[in-house]
């Protein structure tokens, strides 16, 4: 089992990602291959060259276009040349996933709808080279989790095509609200721009979770350094850990095993969120595939109304889904709802230690679960339905029974679960 870890002390950028994962060993042609598939030989070159910042070596990538009149590559234009390449299913998700990520940023800070915005920087070769290239690396490359340390917001302000911005320019500071991702200020940082939109986007979809792994071995170390010249060496290291993941990490967490065993911190689990806006479901079709999205896998499912374009009422549903009920509940938005689209990101949940059990009432055994707070506390919630069979059956109040329930011992059925 493999981990990749991205420290980025000095920022992220795609062609930072990129350089970092040939260093690693990742063979040229497992980026060029999908980029010729999707129409684009002859429209780039790139040139990797081995080179130092700050008096430490990596690899330094320039991607060059080559298009004599480069077209103006609308969000349109580059999600239909993804979908009809010939790419395999999973590289093709995660590079629709990017490219997403970043048209649904600029659209919001555009203030206008994905379709109009006019991807100046996204539709750029040399965003595209950075963006399916470091997928195509990572796919084959296949770690098993992602870590990335906590990305530096920059300071100050840059030049761009929209004129002079502030730093984190807005596209980041969006895509870092909508995926949570947490960035760091600090008055030390180099001055400018230090995580780019495409970097951010890429780490958004890809990584796990933003902080350093709590412990690892370092297989292979891929450096990718960036083009601007600053006070330290400009560089991404892609650290590869190898180790076994029982020996180092423990499966549904990011800390060791040993820290898990001893306490009863709340742990992470890694998720899917997959999310659909539908105008044209009945409110049968919204319960039924609610249901079947359930009984696929979802943790949790969730539905709430929107406004949508020509004004029509109707509603966002999102499902919660575990890594590998993933493809399988991707099916059922299609066979068992009217969307023609689904939206996926990867994000994930704290949980804390709880265990199912029941309550010694003055009426009989009542179902509850019992729920270790980080602090210590221990705290107990009846079932709801069964609080109302046992109000139905003893003729007492809901609120009765369920102020009764807080002086109730309780009774475990199972050990602690995350």
């Amino acid at each position: 089992m493999t981990t990749l870890w991205v420290d980025a002390p000095t920022g992220l950028a795609g062609d930072m990602l990129l350089a970092g994962l040939l260093d690693l060993g990742i063979p040229i042609s497992a980026i060029e291959e999908p980029l010729n598939s999707l129409g684009l030989a002859g429209c780039y070159r790139i040139d990797v060259a081995e080179a130092r910042s700050g008096g430490l070596r990596g690899k330094r990538v320039s991607v060059m276009g080559l298009e004599d009149q480069p077209p103006h590559r609308h969000w349109a234009d580059i999600r239909q040349q993804i979908v009809e390449a010939s790419l395999p299913t999973s590289l093709k998700d995660r590079v629709l996933a990017v490219f997403t990520a970043l048209a649904e940023a600029e659209s919001t800070v555009h203030g206008s709808s994905m379709e109009s915005v006019h991807f100046h920087e996204v539709g750029a070769v040399d965003a595209l080279v950075d963006v399916v290239g470091v997928c195509a690396a990572l796919d084959q490359l296949n770690p098993a989790r992602i870590f990335c340390s906590p990305l530096p917001a920059g300071r100050g302000t840059v030049r761009t095509a929209h004129g002079l911005l502030p730093v984190p320019v807005p596209a980041v500071l969006e895509l870092a609200r909508r995926h949570q991702v947490p960035l760091q200020q600090s008055p030390h940082a180099p001055a400018g721009e230090l995580v780019t939109p495409t970097g951010l986007a890429l780490m958004a979809v890809w990584a796990d979770r933003f902080v350093p792994p709590a412990r690892f071995t370092p297989a292979l170390v891929g450096v990718g350094l960036g083009h601007r010249e600053l006070d330290r060496p400009n560089l991404v290291r892609l650290i590869l850990d190898t180790a076994d993941q029982d020996s180092t990490y423990q499966d549904s967490t990011y800390q060791d095993s040993a820290y898990q065993e001893l306490t009863d911190a709340p742990r992470w689990q890694s998720l899917v969120v997959q999310e659909a806006w539908l105008d044209d479901a009945t409110p049968e079709d919204l319960a039924l595939l609610m249901e079947r999205l359930r009984e696929a896998g979802a943790v949790d499912v969730a539905a709430h109304p929107l406004v949508m374009k020509k004004g029509r009422c109707g509603h966002g549903v999102i499902a919660l889904v575990e890594e590998d009920a993933a493809e399988r509940v991707r099916q059922v938005w299609f066979n068992a709802g009217t969307s023609i689209g689904v939206r996926e990101r990867r994000q994930g949940r704290w949980l804390i230690p709880r265990r199912s059990g029941l309550l010694d009432t003055p009426w009989g055994m009542l179902p509850a679960k019992q729920v270790k707070r980080p602090d210590g506390r221990l705290t107990v919630k009846p079932e709801a339905d069964d609080l109302e069979l046992m109000s139905r059956r003893t003729g007492c109040s809901v609120a009765d029974l369920r102020a009764a329930a807080v002086a109730a011992p309780f009774i475990s059925e199972a050990d602690w679960s995350w």
